[in-house]
């Protein structure tokens, strides 16, 4: 920078909001915002697409494994597709400019997904991806461009930047997932659009408060790269190399791709056997692993080349990039398998006193943090409002909707009250093991009174935020093992779309006859919010923990990450042990302090490892070649994140040939045997990163 650069710097730090510019907290809401539409939408997508097809809410009722590869396929470019962004910024938009283009092309694609058309669902996902690669990785490059003069001061500013992302994914999670569960799938996604449309506008409306900074870049001669960079050197690829590089891509690519499209369309991109019987190894295993051999080759050709530090350091790297890809397989499970499991499998519903505890506890988890936010909102606009009100304008009508859609939230979950509801049955004998069992089944369209039979009156239960009378007539349907509640409105829809498949209704008609207790179900999508809540409660803890002479190496840090992860699913695998292989959805459930403590574990597991690794590539790596290892390192985060969707998507297979234990024990051993491997190589690792630390 020059001297005038120098000077609009300094101006930029003038106006400051808790010791750190304005700017930052203009990031800070955009990168909020961004997570919260992110978040909202990746916490419901499993739920919607494995949702049955007829219901109260209905969703698309595909199978866990079709859904986990569309998911695992999505979760896979997003981190593949930040690497052009950054490059396209670097070379011809710059930083803004690429955050201001990925803001739009998310915007677009969540409000692709509200529409819930097939054709809509693939078009939201692909713009999601699309903009994620632009907006990913150059916000966090105008905050370090922000701090060039002031580099002591960049881990503060990455600290409060990060609560951002936290606080984003807590409520986007919360409160997505509250509406779509509550009111409608359309209605979450909508939310998740509405907020990334926010978060555009007022970023766009921040640009004067910027200057130069971010802005497009200008182009440098190899001296003046070479002044920036000390160490600067082309780094020229073969011909060879570049061959490598777009075959390994395009294989890469397809596989990607060919994994949902094959099991959802039947369209196969790669053939179905190739070199080997598809009874042996599949055509597209067979050629991923090809393409995994070649990348390998080209990984290893390069290296052998760098003089033996620099060698040394990138294959630490490499092999810490192999541990990451072994952490995220489980804990990506959070997405797919672990929202199964929430949903169908834990028992999500309190009464009484139990319901009133977790009401006060979630308003206390909700109103403070948004309290907290509200507050630096407040110092923003003190600062900010002359040079930028429309951004800051824009900024306190998210706020508003906010706390309106939190206090409705609150106000449904603690005016929910239990109901018994009085309908007719027919009493049914049935031989089960040698023993005679009387079940009843409610009369229903599906299910009418026969000749000779006689009915009994049996008693159900259902839940609702509605003022309910005895006497009242009410419609209800069974769905996951429990009856919900049906208005006039929902019993037409209901009734109109067993009409519009051919089939009978099931619809259960009968009488309130008793008025009991508060009642609350959790959503699914609330226990994943519990795993930003653990990050914001923990982080300062390992964070001093780092800081102490008792800071373990990178290879122990890796070590206690991977081993606190497994620990995690053996207490899911032990409080699963109580469901029978082959249990149906619903009829069977687990207490959900199981899954509270898995999330707990998880983000401990989470706090000692993935802070660590990306702070290793920037200390290992020289900066000619920072950005090809960063790259390297999001495609373990890549490959890590699709293996993850694919095993979660087995969770039904393997539950019913097997049991939810089972399943859940694959993840425990994976990661411990993982940590312990690392943690052995902690003497090789330390030897071969020369001294950093």
């Amino acid at each position: 920078m020059d001297t005038v650069d120098r000077a609009e710097h300094d101006e930029f730090f003038k106006s400051q909001v808790l010791g750190h510019p304005a700017g930052l907290f203009v990031l800070f809401f955009t990168e909020m915002w961004e997570r919260f539409s992110f978040y909202g939408m990746r916490v419901l997508l499993i739920n919607f697409l494995t949702m049955a097809v007829i219901g109260s809410n209905p969703g698309w009722e595909w199978t866990a494994e079709n859904a986990g590869a569309l998911f695992g396929t999505y979760a896979g470019l997003l981190y593949l597709t930040p690497i052009l962004g950054g490059v396209i910024a670097d070379k011809l938009t710059g930083y803004r400019w690429a955050v201001l283009i990925g803001c739009v092309i998310m915007t677009l694609g969540h409000a692709s997904m509200a529409i819930e058309t097939e054709f809509s669902l693939y078009l939201g996902l692909a713009l999601l991806v699309i903009g994620t690669g632009f907006f990913k990785p150059n916000i966090t490059s105008i905050i370090s461009e922000m701090y060039t003069y002031l580099p002591e001061k960049k881990d503060g500013a990455y600290t409060i930047f990060y609560m951002g992302v936290n606080a984003g994914a807590f409520f986007g999670m919360m409160l997505c997932g509250y509406l779509a569960e509550r009111v409608g799938w359309s209605w979450g996604f909508g939310l998740a659009g509405v907020f990334m449309l926010f978060g555009t506008v007022q970023f766009l409306l921040a640009k004067p408060l910027f200057g130069k900074i971010g802005a497009p870049p200008k182009r440098q001669t190899k001296e003046e790269k070479a002044a920036v960079v000390k160490d600067y050197k082309e780094n020229k690829f073969t011909v060879l190399d570049k061959v490598l590089i777009a075959v390994t891509a395009v294989i890469g690519l397809l596989y990607l791709i060919n994994d949902p499209v094959s099991k959802i369309g039947g369209l196969h991109l790669l053939p179905e056997e190739f070199l080997l019987s598809k009874d042996t190894l599949s055509g597209p295993l067979v050629i991923t692993l090809i393409g995994m051999a070649l990348f390998l080759f080209l990984v290893i050709g390069r290296i052998v080349r760098y003089e033996k530090v620099v060698r040394d350091r990138m294959i630490a790297v490499i092999i810490f990039a192999f541990f990451t890809v072994l952490f995220f397989i489980p804990f990506e499970q959070a997405a797919t398998s672990m929202v199964i499991f929430a949903r169908d499998y834990t028992d999500r519903v309190l009464t009484g006193n139990s319901a009133l505890i977790f009401n006060i506890v979630n308003t206390l988890l909700t109103v403070v943090p948004l309290l907290i936010i509200t507050w630096v909102l407040y110092l923003l606009n003190k600062k900010s409002f002359a040079k930028i009100p429309g951004s800051n304008i824009v900024l306190a009508l998210c706020f508003t909707l906010v706390w309106g859609i939190v206090i409705w939230m609150l106000v449904q979950d603690f005016s929910t009250k239990s109901y018994n509801v009085q309908y007719e049955a027919v009493a049914v004998e049935s031989v089960v093991d040698g023993k005679t069992i009387i079940s009843y089944e409610p009369i229903t369209e599906a299910r009418p009174l026969k000749a000779g039979e006689t009915t009994e009156m049996q008693i159900l239960n259902i839940s609702s935020n509605e003022d309910l009378q005895v006497g009242e007539a009410v419609g209800a349907h069974l769905e996951l093992g429990k009856y919900r509640y049906l208005d006039e409105v929902k019993q037409k829809q209901l009734a109109l779309d067993y009409s519009d498949r051919g089939l009978q209704s099931m619809i259960v008609t009968g009488e309130i006859t008793e008025v009991k207790e508060n009642e609350v179900e959790i959503t699914v999508s609330w226990f994943s919010i519990l795993n930003s809540f653990f990050i914001i409660a923990f982080a300062s803890f390992f964070s001093k923990w780092w800081e102490s002479k008792y800071n373990p190496s990178a290879a122990q840090k890796y070590g206690l990450g991977l081993v606190v992860m497994g620990l995690g699913f053996a207490v899911l695998a032990y409080g699963s042990s109580l469901i029978p292989a082959g249990a149906e959805a619903g009829v069977v459930r687990v207490s959900m302090v199981w899954l509270i403590l898995a999330y707990l574990f998880h983000t401990l597991g989470e706090l000692c490892l993935s802070p660590v690794g990306l702070s290793y590539v920037s200390k290992l790596v020289p900066p000619r070649m920072i950005a090809l290892m960063f790259g390297m390192w999001y495609l373990a985060i890549a490959i890590g994140n699709k293996i993850a969707a694919s095993l979660g998507g087995m969770v039904d297979e393997i539950q019913v040939e097997y049991s939810l234990s089972v399943f859940f024990l694959i993840f425990t051993i994976i990661p411990v045997a993982a940590g312990l491997l690392v943690t052995a190589l902690n003497p090789l690792l330390k030897k071969l990163m020369h001294g950093v630390k």
